[in-house]
């Protein structure tokens, strides 16, 4: 497999259906390289944006993981499903006709704000090093931790009734590790009728959007796949400061520079505009979390 040259970030808009492993294992061929991963998983069933990490940008994924995210979203009122969205087994109807608009307005207003939130028991998440969603599958219960997370808000678009049940839809911005299938399980719940979700879609992670997303069908047509480079890429992902050749030397052996009064990690190019390194200041010198520059 040659090596593809350029390293960075490539913004995926992910089609359902596809596990996240799918597109790296879609974004490896495309880029000619296996050196890539992904930044926040999405479920199968949902849509948007993955960001990929190429060659020594694989390295900045950890940076994008912890990162806001924005959804629009889709819940069904008046059915409870196993794993909280339309992917799982249905076990339990009840009839939604008599909620209010005011009341799902309500219960959503709830959910704003710094709240503990249990994950979905059909999850990721390892309990005594298994899988939850493994767990679950096998036939056993699961009980997850509650888990802080804040929702900065909750947005309704639309709210329609179907038969017996009502479909709200959805757009939440929120912190890392929040679970949208869970803001559906507790609606639903808080509402005594059940609920989950039918529609999932990624809007950003972080700073990367829907506007520069690409499909895989549409990578595939691009002479290089990676839309952003390593040092826009950088840039993209978090404040950056620029140092001179000596300080440049300097830090691609490892070494610590000077601090500038930046918080939080930040990431410093050289005089040449070439991505060198993650720093983030302490003991009064900005010391490197990760070192970029080539070998």
């Amino acid at each position: 497999m040659a090596e593809q040259v350029t390293d960075g970030l490539i913004v995926v808009d992910k089609a359902p259906g596809m596990t996240s492993h799918d597109v790296v294992a879609r974004c490896r061929r495309i880029a000619r390289t296996r050196k890539v991963g992904h930044g926040g998983t999405l479920d199968p069933m949902a849509t948007g944006v993955l960001v990929i990490g190429v060659g020594r940008a694989t390295r900045l994924l950890t940076y994008v993981v912890g990162t806001g995210k924005a959804y629009r979203a889709t819940v069904r009122l008046g059915q409870t499903t196993v794993t909280d969205d339309a992917e799982g087994e249905i076990v339990a109807t009840m009839s939604a006709a008599g909620i209010t608009d005011d009341s799902v307005h309500a219960g959503l207003n709830r959910m704003v704000g710094e709240i503990d939130q249990v994950p979905s028991a059909v999850s990721a998440i390892k309990v005594n090093g298994v899988r939850a969603y493994k767990m679950v599958r096998d036939g056993e219960q699961v009980e997850l931790a509650a888990r802080r997370i804040t929702i900065s808000r909750i947005d309704v678009a639309d709210l329609r009734r179907v038969d017996d049940f009502v479909d709200v839809d959805v757009e939440v911005a929120c912190s890392s590790g929040t679970y949208i299938r869970a803001i559906a399980r507790d609606l639903g719940a808080g509402l005594g009728v059940g609920g989950h979700l039918t529609a999932l879609r990624r809007t950003a992670v972080g700073g990367f959007t829907l506007a520069e997303a690409y499909t895989l069908e549409g990578l595939e047509k691009l002479d290089d796949p990676v839309t952003l480079p390593l040092a826009a890429a950088l840039a993209r992902a978090m404040p950056v400061r620029t140092v001179d050749e000596e300080a440049a030397r300097v830090l691609s052996h490892g070494g610590s520079l000077s601090p500038e009064g930046i918080a939080g990690p930040y990431g410093i190019l050289g005089p040449d505009g070439a991505a060198l390194a993650v720093v983030s200041e302490r003991g009064g010198r900005a010391r490197p979390e990760i070192v970029l520059a080539a070998a």
